[in-house]
């Protein structure tokens, strides 16, 4: 009715909500040009005196940004890839294939996304410390440091998600089944019902599912954290730009983080570029199933 009356409103809710969100992302962006003191003073600028990109040259300097980089991209490419694959599949068995016990085992996804992840980066630390045979283990998992050591440890415990499954479950849910029974009438196996049929309708969803697992991915910091106290070769770029706040010049430390900061989000945002025609779309089938 309000929609109606005053189709100005609508407008004016969606411009207040753009502001809101843009207005973050662009104070960051021009406080990473800010000169040494201009940043936190009062009254507050929000444009810089004038454009100084020695704040980058500054984070590039302090940090092993390829070190960093190829941490990331190895361990966001794997948990994606993952989650894309198991979410997939296990959304098509829960969907489409009759088996004892399907709806619990359904049941039992959506309570993993009861709890907070970070609830049980002990148990598998733990885990990681003593898997056999790595890091100097023996076959029990004694003596070493484990898998904590390792690039995988960065990725081992996102490699399945709950929410990924219920979301290609519920997308699934829709597909004909005559459309499958037809497949399987002419000679298809299961495998091959799901890469070719299935798939293939489900892609928007499927990009939708990886934006958001690679934006979560790449942003992870508390179990990235973890791991890099017990092997810093392995630190990711969110660890490596919170350690940019001890750098040596007080007056120049928040510019520098905001130029990091910057420089991590670059890969996310050039990835919803080129995905967003997509991600759109899934979101709003998403909605609709």
């Amino acid at each position: 009715m309000i929609r109606r009356r005053f189709p100005w409103f609508s407008y004016l809710v969606v411009v207040v909500g753009a502001v809101l969100t843009v207005v973050p992302f662009l104070d960051m962006l021009m406080t990473s040009f800010k000169g040494p003191g201009e940043a936190g003073t009062l009254p507050y600028r929000f444009l810089p005196k004038a454009f100084d990109l020695s704040n980058y040259r500054a984070a590039i300097d302090q940090l092993d940004l390829p070190m960093l980089f190829r941490n990331s991209v190895v361990a966001t490419a794997v948990i994606t890839g993952s989650v894309l694959l198991t979410s997939s599949l296990a959304g098509y068995a829960l969907a489409k294939l009759r088996f004892p016990g399907r709806n619990f085992i359904f049941r039992l996804v959506l309570s993993t996304m009861m709890f907070p992840p970070f609830l049980f980066f002990i148990p598998h630390f733990l885990i990681l410390v003593h898997w056999p045979l790595a890091g100097g283990n023996d076959l029990l998992g004694r003596g070493g440091a484990g898998l904590t050591v390792s690039i995988a440890a960065l990725a081992m415990p996102f490699l399945v998600n709950g929410f990924g499954i219920f979301l290609m479950r519920q997308f699934m849910v829709s597909i004909p089944d005559e459309v499958l029974e037809a497949a399987r009438i002419d000679g298809a196996g299961e495998f091959a019902v799901w890469w070719r049929i299935v798939v293939p309708q489900t892609r928007p969803v499927v990009v939708t599912l990886g934006l958001l697992t690679f934006v979560n991915a790449w942003n992870e910091y508390i179990w990235a954290l973890l791991i890099s106290t017990a092997n810093p070769d392995v630190m990711t770029l969110p660890v490596g730009i919170q350690l940019l706040q001890s750098y040596v010049d007080p007056t120049r430390t928040m510019p520098i983080v905001m130029a990091g900061l910057v420089l991590s989000i670059l890969p996310v945002l050039i990835l919803f570029l080129l995905l967003q025609k997509y991600y759109i779309r899934g979101v709003m089938l998403s909605g609709l199933k």
